[in-house]
């Protein structure tokens, strides 16, 4: 070990002699600064590893020289160690996306954007990444995702290329999903449109059911949770219904309805039975709240991806109006009766008998009531949520 020691630092000694050497055999006289400027000029272009070399000479032999020949010099003697560098991070880059390794990732990602800000591979790669390490735990990377997936899709709109998806709406599919995924737990309403946008977009994300599991939690936790409060707070006492009530109850109905098809379609994408069942467990529970019986819930599963996916519902401002009552209008004295004879007189009333009895039918407005509203329902307040699977879905 000692032989070793004495040996690195003897070869150490002398490197730092040969250089230092070589500095001084070597002096900035006109006839140097011309022959290398000559051959840093020749080789530029097709041989820029000589141009670098001959670069590196002159910088080290004429330090102090600000002659327009040092100044090309400097000019390439910087962008060639930039762009060396470049490539070398992004080779470091893509060694560790291979490796998945997701936190080397955005960290070698960032470092390539620093030189290169329109890299969109390094984007993409960012994106891809913090998605992917959030699926095992680590959260840690989704701001830095979403930050990239933003840039992704406004270079990708803007004709830039979208490797390695295989067309441009796959490439803006994914981008929306991980900006959804990204704020799912603190703005669940504001990630719905970016969820439905992953879905419609990209081909392969509407058959996840990861996907609608994320869109179901993102209806439970944003609009659901707000209008069951709203709903509460608007009843009267002893929890009887009133107009207000009745109103925020319709537009849950239409938010549940939306979380039950997400529900719906993840059940229908899923092939493990144990996360299928799961998931039908929740579906159902939801599916007998809002239609009181479980008939007709295989149905809905079986057709449901044959379905485009519903957009966020429109608040509605007031409840439906009732049908008018309708009226039995009263003959005219000369009208002709349904069947063509002329009465010649106004009939108040007219007697029939059936089985011997006599019946009187009287003309007038009809007694039936009003239609209730639409989507009103009997149990005055809204089932609790339903219980998320806790099965992953692989």
């Amino acid at each position: 070990m000692r032989w070793i020691n004495k040996t690195l630092a003897l070869f150490a000694i002398l490197t730092v002699s040969a250089v230092a050497a070589w500095a001084q055999a070597k002096e900035c006289t006109e006839e140097f600064k011309t022959a290398t400027y000559s051959k840093w000029y020749d080789n530029r272009i097709e041989h820029q590893d000589v141009a670098f070399q001959a670069a590196e000479e002159y910088l080290a032999v004429c330090p102090q020289d600000d002659s327009p020949y040092a100044t090309a010099i400097k000019k390439f003697h910087a962008a060639y160690k930039a762009a060396t560098s470049s490539i070398q991070n992004k080779n470091n880059l893509e060694d560790a996306n291979n490796k998945k390794n997701y936190p080397e990732v955005v960290r070698l990602g960032k470092q390539v954007l620093a030189s290169e800000p329109d890299y969109i591979r390094a984007h993409i790669l960012i994106a891809v990444a913090g998605y992917s390490a959030n699926g095992s735990g680590n959260s840690s990377l989704m701001g830095d995702a979403a930050e990239s997936a933003k840039k992704v899709i406004a270079m990708v709109e803007a004709g830039k290329p979208y490797a390695p998806y295989t067309s441009k709406e796959q490439a803006l599919g994914s981008m929306n999903y991980i900006i959804g995924k990204s704020i799912l737990k603190s703005a669940p309403a504001d990630a719905i449109p970016y969820i439905l946008k992953g879905a419609r977009l990209n081909d392969v994300l509407r058959k996840d059911p990861l996907l609608y599991l994320d869109l179901a939690t993102a209806y439970e936790e944003g609009p659901r949770a707000k209008l069951s409060e709203q709903y509460k707070a608007k009843l009267g006492p002893n929890n009887t219904e009133t107009p207000e009530s009745k109103l925020v109850l319709e537009n849950l109905n239409k938010v549940i309805d939306n979380q039950m098809d997400a529900w719906a379609r993840a059940a229908a994408a899923t092939t493990n039975a144990v996360d299928k069942k799961s998931i039908m467990d929740n579906l159902a529970e939801l599916y007998k709240y809002r239609n009181k019986t479980t008939d007709g819930l295989d149905q809905l599963v079986a057709g449901i991806q044959a379905k485009p996916i519903p957009d966020v519902p429109t608040p509605i401002t007031q409840l439906p109006t009732p049908p008018a009552p309708t009226a039995t209008p009263t003959p005219t004295p000369g009208a002709s009766s349904p069947g063509g004879s002329n009465t010649g007189s106004a009939m108040p009333a007219s007697s029939s008998k059936t089985n011997g009895a006599t019946t009187t039918t009287k003309t007038g407005p009809a007694t039936t009531s009003p239609t209730p509203a639409a989507g009103a329902k009997p149990s005055s307040t809204p089932k609790p949520k339903p219980r998320r699977s806790n099965h992953r879905i692989h």
